[in-house]
């Protein structure tokens, strides 16, 4: 039998880089004990564990401990790894729990893992993050969908969450919008990368830099295109999986995915160069292309 709603409690699945901000920022809310779950825990290296010992919490030693008797569960692990973190807390879940589902799954993995959920008694929330958490931290904007995506954006400001805003009541919208967003998002990183690697060969990066200005809006299209590839060999892993889903989810929708499949494994190759990430666009490249093998000498 599972243990009833502890009113304030809080169990993390997953504590990567969004689960760490949530971990920082949802105790200022004046919120109850905070319990943690990681696969990842059990590497002592691992970045989760790293971020466990940094924010002084205690791993818990199971998906199961960690959610038990919590009033709000945030599962925030890898897209490839949804369903089956929902599998894994579900038996342990509080009759009434709120289950906010995060992670960058299609919505058709959304609505497996809700399935899994409602099941339990808990109430499965899908939240779809709009933006980078980094500036905006917990206050950053979520879309909520499904049936219980209302009555939790009431109690979501109790929870230290104010960017909320419900999409739907059906479950799956939410992560459509996020998703389909990616498509466009990533798929410029990609694409920025791919072209700032071979233009640097020729000498023309900025020149090809310099015309986006006569088809696209006036802006800083250099500090842009370092924004966009050092994202990508930073967080090519996770986003390599994300686009994973875009794909799914464009496959869903009865289009072949061929761009979003390019983007994951361009995304892939670029977290694998093993580069630190910096925004000056020319270095960062060169470091790219010194790491793949590729020439530096002089461009032609």
């Amino acid at each position: 039998m599972t243990s009833p709603v502890s009113p304030g409690r809080v169990a993390l699945v997953g504590l990567g880089e969004v689960g760490r901000i949530l971990a920082e920022d949802l105790p200022a809310a004046g919120l109850g004990p905070l319990a943690a779950w990681d696969t990842a825990f059990a590497d002592p290296g691992s970045r989760a564990s790293r971020n466990a010992a940094g924010l002084g919490l205690e791993p818990s030693p199971s998906s199961g401990s960690a959610v038990e008797g919590a009033e709000l569960v945030v599962s925030a692990v890898t897209a490839a790894s949804c369903v089956a973190a929902a599998e894994a807390a579900a038996p342990a879940l509080a009759p009434g729990a709120w289950f906010v589902d995060l992670n960058s799954a299609s919505p058709g993995h959304k609505a497996a893992a809700a399935q899994v959920v409602e099941a339990s008694g808990a109430r499965y929330v899908e939240a779809a993050l709009m933006s980078p958490i980094g500036p905006r931290r917990s206050a950053s904007p979520f879309l909520l969908g499904g049936p219980h995506a209302g009555t939790f954006a009431e109690h979501a400001p109790r929870f230290g969450l104010s960017g909320v805003q419900v999409a739907s009541d059906v479950v799956g919208r939410a992560a459509a919008t996020k998703l389909c967003r990616s498509v466009i998002v990533k798929g410029l990183e990609s694409l920025f990368g791919e072209s700032m690697l071979a233009a640097r060969h020729y000498g023309v990066e900025a020149d090809v830099i310099g015309s986006l200005s006569n088809i696209l809006p006036e802006a800083d299209w250099e500090r842009i295109a370092g924004y966009f590839v050092s994202r990508s060999v930073e967080h090519g892993v996770r986003r390599a999986e994300e686009m994973a889903e875009a794909a799914a989810t464009v496959e869903e929708a009865g289009v072949d995915p061929w761009m979003s499949l390019a983007a994951v494994q361009r995304q892939r190759w670029a977290a694998g160069l093993g580069v630190t990430p910096m925004q000056d666009l020319v270095p960062l490249i060169d470091a790219m292309r010194r790491a793949a093998g590729l020439d530096l000498g002089e461009p032609q």
